[in-house]
């Protein structure tokens, strides 16, 4: 299926709306990095913006201090979160099972 070729209106508007978008995203990254807002905070959906839902939980993850590309995905897989997830296809259950994991809790784990 071919798409419909786009008219250079068309294509500088759906540029301007991705660098919008990339923008928004950079600045959550740094809010995330910083300390300002919390994965828990975003997840919520206290960042009513369709560039935050299609933000990939692994990118989200990487942008939290001391996160890197190993340990995002360590995370992801202890949660059960498909590694092409997005913010906004997480369910309930794996919003929640993300929270605690990021706040210290660990279902499933002994105490020690």
């Amino acid at each position: 299926m071919s798409l419909k070729p786009l008219t250079d209106f068309e294509r500088t508007r759906a540029r301007e709306k991705a660098a919008a978008a990339r923008s928004i995203r950079a600045e959550l990254k740094v809010r995330l990095k910083s300390g300002k807002t919390s994965v828990a905070d975003v997840i919520a959906g206290d960042c009513k913006d369709d560039a935050v839902d299609r933000l990939r939980v692994c990118d989200l993850l990487r942008a939290l201090p001391g996160v890197g590309s190993v340990r995002a995905a360590a995370i992801m897989e202890e949660v059960g979160i498909a590694s092409t997830r997005r913010v906004r296809g997480l369910g309930i259950h794996q919003r929640k099972a993300l929270i605690d994991h990021l706040n210290g809790h660990h279902p499933g784990r002994a105490s020690k």
